[in-house]
């Protein structure tokens, strides 16, 4: 399942929590703000937050958010491409003998 990620839109920051099947809990201010839901490639959908049932309307904020979750590229971590180079390393090392 994808990390927690950060977004900035504008100027309002937000903390997207991945729940698995297009579904994240956004927090804005450090607070639990929306859960959204992808509905298509452009669409996305508020959840109730009593019911957690998909609310039908046009929402331009949920919308923008979701955009930015569908090009967000999560980054490369720091753990993982030194612990490469040290394979790659390793591997040169191996080639020499």
């Amino acid at each position: 399942m994808q990390e927690p990620f950060d977004l900035t839109i504008g100027e309002t920051d937000y903390a997207i929590f991945p729940e698995g099947n297009d579904n994240y809990i956004v927090y804005k201010d450090g607070k639990e703000y929306l859960q959204i839901q992808k509905d298509t490639e452009s669409q996305w959908l508020k959840l109730d937050p009593e019911t957690a049932l998909p609310l039908f309307e046009e929402d331009a904020e949920v919308n923008a958010i979701g955009a930015a979750i569908n090009d967000y590229v999560p980054e490369p971590e720091e753990e993982e491409d030194a612990e490469e180079e040290e394979a790659e390393e390793d591997w040169d090392t191996e080639d020499e003998l």
